[in-house]
């Protein structure tokens, strides 16, 4: 079985999510079922059948959050090479053409999120900067054509 990467941080998420999925949406959602089966013919319930759909998304996010923890290997990231990118490093590039600076993370495919500056480990450009250190040049295929950065610095925790 694949082990998925992800951080200390990341994995506290996704069991935040599971808990309150099964905490409070669940038992929610069986209240407005059971309210909503009161209502009368089922057939012609949208209450019902708005309920029921709320339900099956629950039940299928509960399993994929069960399955993405089963197969999570947390990876401490308060013990980072300060010399090289790798999983979980957090880094600042510069764009070689338009000289804008950008600071990044290495994380989990479940926690990536670019507005907050984290690159899954499994996306083209974060396959190009792992190994990657100061000073090193960098070409990453992106869905604009190929773009070229620096790394300027290394963050440390």
């Amino acid at each position: 079985m694949k082990r998925n990467p992800v951080t200390k941080e990341g994995y506290r998420a996704l069991q935040e999510e599971i808990d309150r999925l099964k905490k409070v949406e669940r038992p929610q959602i069986i209240r407005a079922i059971e309210e909503a089966r009161g209502h009368g013919d089922l057939s012609e319930n949208a209450e019902y059948i708005y309920a029921k759909e709320r339900q099956s998304l629950i039940e299928g996010r509960i399993q994929d959050l069960e399955n993405k923890l089963g197969t999570a290997e947390i990876i401490d990231t308060t013990r980072l090479p300060a010399d090289r990118i790798v999983f979980g490093s957090k880094f600042t590039l510069c764009n070689s053409d338009t000289d804008e600076e950008m600071t990044l993370q290495i994380v989990g495919i479940d926690e990536s999120d670019i507005a907050l500056g984290k690159i899954s480990v499994e996306s083209p450009m974060a396959k190009a900067l792992i190994g990657k250190k100061l000073d090193d040049e960098v070409v990453v295929d992106t869905p604009n054509g190929k773009r070229e950065f620096e790394v300027i610095e290394i963050i440390g925790d």
